[in-house]
């Protein structure tokens, strides 16, 4: 374990062994949601904040899109540049902060995809992300945020996991979740066939779909709109996905 912030340490070669159930069709199939919940036309202008290795990405750039991926890892954007080359397509790609983005009144739309938004050390912390995505966006742009649904989480919360790999990794996931910080605190123990152990540690602040909006509104966000899931589902108590739009006034 690091004594470093868990969002510089987590998002390596490791993560992807963790998370090998990102195939590229659930990647086409959410790409797909996010297209048609947005109406984007071809060629709009399209930020994936905290991006990855770039599935996203890269498929929203094979479909028409002007798009830019920005990360802090820089090992995911290795990962996102093979992967857009690999693919003949152009894609931006920026190694930044999410609380810092480089851009003002470029996108057509921002995308924060896969639970990643509320890792930072607090609420302060994260309203600036949303600060810095008002700032990016044009007047009239939309902002597209997909994470976990607190309310959920918490009838089905489950403090330990083991995951078993075709490739033998077994990965133990120990989960605690704060009630008073609503912060889920993971601890993730990899032990490879050959017996070596990883240890890392990850966490995020799980916000309720009113808190969202709220911050949203303090960034100069309007929400449009919300569902269970990119799919465009109606929002229920079950749905484990929260899918919030917001836009920027013109």
């Amino acid at each position: 374990m690091s004594d470093q912030p868990w969002y510089k340490t987590f998002f390596g070669e490791d993560y992807l062994r963790i998370y090998d159930f990102l195939t590229p069709e659930r990647t086409e199939w959410e790409v797909e949601g996010i297209v048609g919940l947005l109406g984007l036309l071809e060629g709009s202008s399209i930020l994936d904040l905290c991006c990855g290795h770039g599935r996203h990405a890269v498929e929203l750039a094979k479909r028409g899109f002007r798009v830019t991926g920005q990360d802090l890892s820089e090992v995911f954007l290795e990962h996102a540049r093979a992967a857009a080359e690999a693919e003949g397509v152009d894609v931006q790609w920026v190694q930044s902060d999410m609380r810092s983005i480089p851009f003002e009144g470029e996108f057509d739309a921002v995308i924060n995809i896969f639970t990643a938004f509320g890792y930072l050390e607090s609420e302060e912390e994260d309203q600036e992300v949303l600060r810095q995505v008002y700032k990016a966006l044009k007047p009239g742009g939309f902002f597209l945020l997909e994470t976990m649904q607190r309310e959920s989480l918490m009838r089905r919360f489950d403090p330990s996991e083991v995951t078993r790999h075709a490739d033998g990794l077994i990965v133990l996931e120990e989960r605690d979740f704060d009630m008073l910080t609503s912060r889920c605190n993971v601890r993730v123990t990899m032990i490879s066939p050959d017996g070596q152990r990883r240890e890392y540690g990850h966490a995020a602040r799980i916000y309720t779909l009113t808190e969202l909006v709220r911050m949203m509104s303090l960034a100069g966000l309007h929400a449009e709109a919300y569902y269970g899931g990119l799919d465009g589902s109606t929002l229920i108590l079950n749905s484990r996905r929260l899918v919030l739009v917001a836009s920027k006034p013109r």
